[in-house]
């Protein structure tokens, strides 16, 4: 006979449900220690933080897990810290990486600033061509990498015959999926064999810790305790308690995230100060499709050219009151921020333009706010006369 499998909003709020004990706590305790006893002569784990076996360390990872139907998930002190362990626990010196050319510009300096001194060589393909991926496979490539939505122009990148070639060739694909969470997306169900958050955006979805988290097999996240154990990027125990409370309201959340997102995009798209809106739920987005067969919904993060470049795009921002100016995401708050300052300040004004960033691009992250009041919000700022 079989079980009934939990829904989503179920399994965030209680993991893998257990029979509780009387007078349990109903919210997990904050275990608030850097180590444990253990018995002398024992040969039991070892409990200490730096390892990841915390309880809310523990405790988070399982109910992540469960939302992502990985076999296991570990969190680390920040989603660089999560990309760079994933990354290692797969690839050593002498291996080849096949990294997608649209990704956050942290990534990039990783695999360019990094990866090449521990004798990994990383190549870029240019998602738009699919044959690209099977052209930049060597006989070395042991990973892909993704990153879908993308950031900040909201790609997304067809996840099925990308895993298809990586399992043909024998090769890990590994995907970023930040901007999408669980709800939205679930990688792993798709093919994925690795998935890397910045559990600092709606993982948490607060704007108050810093987290990052993979899920995969046992195999690969016990690789990844291994090498948090000796690089040192564990979770504060508090930090972990934290992204399990945002974990319990991160359906509903995502529920109003990606309402507001479709409703402030169909509103931007009538809006003649902004030259292009990139937001995958319009029609006229180029992978429309994608998101209307893969995705559970289609996120709180829209892409807004403003006509008249930097300058105007600083006016705009200066008069906004409600959407914060600031170079997070997936906070309960809107926040704006410009990626020629943050996610992509290291590259060049033309190297952005090529990627399709001109310096007028701004991404907006709606919050949970009520719509109108961001849309009148934006509204204002656009109409209201600049000050002498």
């Amino acid at each position: 006979m079989n079980r009934r499998r939990l829904g989503l909003s179920t399994r965030a709020v209680h993991g893998t449900p257990q029979t509780p004990s009387p007078q349990a706590p109903v919210s997990t305790p904050i275990v608030q220690s850097s180590t444990f006893t253990n018995a002398v002569g024992s040969s039991e784990e070892v409990l200490y933080t730096r390892y990841g076996n915390n309880p809310n360390q523990v405790s988070l990872a399982q109910r992540l897990a469960a939302l992502e139907d990985g076999e296991a998930a570990i969190f680390l002190g920040s989603g660089m810290g999560a990309t760079a362990m994933a990354h290692l626990a797969i690839l050593a010196p002498g291996d080849h990486l096949l990294s997608s050319d649209w990704i956050y510009g942290g990534t990039r300096r990783l695999f360019a600033s990094q990866f090449g001194r521990l004798g990994i060589e990383v190549a870029f393909a240019d998602p738009t061509n699919p044959r690209s991926w099977k052209r930049g496979l060597r006989p070395n490539t042991r990973a892909v990498f993704i990153e879908t939505p993308t950031n900040p122009l909201m790609r997304l990148i067809d996840l099925e015959p990308l895993a298809s070639l990586c399992h043909t060739e024998g090769i890990a694909l590994i995907v970023d999926s930040t901007f999408a969470s669980p709800v939205n997306l679930r990688p792993l169900e798709h093919g994925a064999d690795v998935v890397i958050h910045s559990a600092t955006k709606y993982l948490n979805g607060h704007s108050d810790v810093i987290a990052g988290a993979v899920v995969g097999t046992d195999e690969v996240i016990e690789e990844v305790r291994q090498l948090m154990q000796v690089w040192g990027p564990a979770l504060d125990p508090h930090a972990a308690w934290l992204v399990e409370r945002g974990l319990k309201t991160l359906d509903i959340r995502m529920a109003r995230h990606n309402a507001n997102g479709l409703a402030f995009a169909e509103w931007a798209t009538g809006v003649s100060a902004f030259a292009q809106v990139h937001y995958p739920g319009l029609p006229s987005h180029p992978d429309h499709a994608i998101a209307a067969t893969q995705y559970d919904g289609f996120g709180g993060m829209v892409g807004l050219e403003v006509r008249g470049g930097a300058e105007a795009a600083e006016r705009m921002l200066r008069r906004l009151r409600i959407a914060k100016h600031a170079p997070s995401l997936g906070g309960v708050e809107t926040l704006v921020s410009e990626p020629r300052l943050t996610s992509h300040a290291a590259l060049t004004p033309a190297q952005r333009a090529a990627q399709g960033i001109p310096d007028g691009f701004v991404r907006v992250s709606l919050g949970i706010e009520d719509v109108e009041d961001v849309i009148a919000d934006f509204t204002r700022a656009l109409r209201q006369p600049a000050r002498a």
